[in-house]
């Protein structure tokens, strides 16, 4: 009877000891991380899903690769997480488009942001770039504008796809200053970089996580940039609103979601460390060169910016009548 008061007890003295083990364990996915991407290899978000990726592929002590799903500015890529099981192996660099954009653009959303996403961290923001190809006779804003009046509706503008971001800013700036221009949407930044700088179009305004590395390396050139103040990463590029624009800014934001019903000990541990890996040093030095900002904060925070930035740009979407092919 004693030796089975013992084992009994020692049984129950292990499982008690293997708790918090055990929780531990549940705070992070147990196999092969993958963190989605709804554009080309190349564009700003597919960057700083590699930086950020290899710094948790350390912490967690797994697997983490990026998988590129581009099509639909975005939405192809945040569907496929928001079906995915909340177990964590399965992530999504969550970006204007997918989660601000769309939802006022698309009547017929394959997902509810809000009820299908769980928001982890808000991983920067950054100006968009108006670039151009080094070949058009155009080296200031007035210059492009006066372009765009002489030759209405042939000047041409690429973005990431239709709807996205650089689309929406295109729009933004075909308003403000009265003209008309072409817009040729491309599956993603890094292909239609590729045309900007092999002539096939004239200039975008595209992200500067995605656009920098070409301004620095002289294959485009930097017209102006789209948020309220000058980002540190390109101290000589001119503002739109310095440009003759006062109160035109469009940025692109990326962040960190998981899919509905994470756990919350999930949510908690992952944004606990996505914030650490913000705030190492190598790390911030490669945000501030591509211009992204402001990341960092709870999981709440994030989550209340999303829905903020849906308001905003959803107004955007109606004032303007902005239309894209359902």
């Amino acid at each position: 009877m004693k030796r089975r008061t013992f084992v009994t007890a020692s049984a129950a003295t292990a499982a008690t000891l293997a708790v918090p083990t055990l929780l531990h364990a549940q705070t992070l996915p147990n196999g092969p991380v993958r963190i989605v991407v709804g554009f080309a290899p190349g564009g700003g978000t597919d960057v700083l899903a590699r930086i950020v990726a290899e710094k948790l592929q350390g912490m967690w002590g797994v697997t983490i690769v990026v998988e590129n799903r581009a099509g639909a500015a975005g939405v192809i890529a945040a569907d496929l997480v928001a079906k995915a099981p909340a177990d964590g192996n399965t992530l999504l660099m969550a970006h204007i488009n997918s989660h601000a954009i769309a939802p006022g653009l698309m009547p017929r959303m394959p997902y509810v942001v809000e009820r299908d996403f769980t928001p982890l961290t808000l991983v920067g923001v950054t100006p968009n770039l108006l670039i151009g190809n080094l070949n058009q006779p155009v080296n200031t804003v007035a210059d492009l504008v006066a372009l765009c009046k002489a030759t209405p509706g042939k000047v041409t503008f690429g973005s990431a796809g239709q709807g996205s971001a650089q689309h929406l800013a295109l729009e933004s700036f075909k308003l403000a200053a009265g003209v008309d221009a072409l817009h040729i949407p491309y599956r993603g930044s890094g292909p239609m970089l590729a045309d900007l700088m092999g002539g096939q179009i004239g200039f975008s305004f595209d992200t500067m996580t995605a656009a920098t590395p070409h301004v620095k390396s002289g294959k485009v050139r930097a017209l102006a940039q789209t948020r309220a103040k000058r980002a540190a990463g390109h101290p000589t590029v001119p503002t739109m609103a310095e440009s003759g624009y006062p109160g035109f800014e469009a940025t692109t934001w990326y962040g960190l979601v998981g899919p509905g019903k994470l756990p919350p000990a999930m949510t908690q541990r992952m944004n606990e460390d996505i914030n650490k890996v913000l705030a190492m040093p190598d790390v911030k030095e490669k945000l501030d060169q591509y211009g992204a900002e402001d990341g960092g904060g709870t999981a709440q925070q994030f989550a209340d910016f999303i829905r903020t930035e849906q308001q905003k740009w959803g107004k955007v979407i109606k004032d303007a009548n902005v239309k894209v092919d359902s």
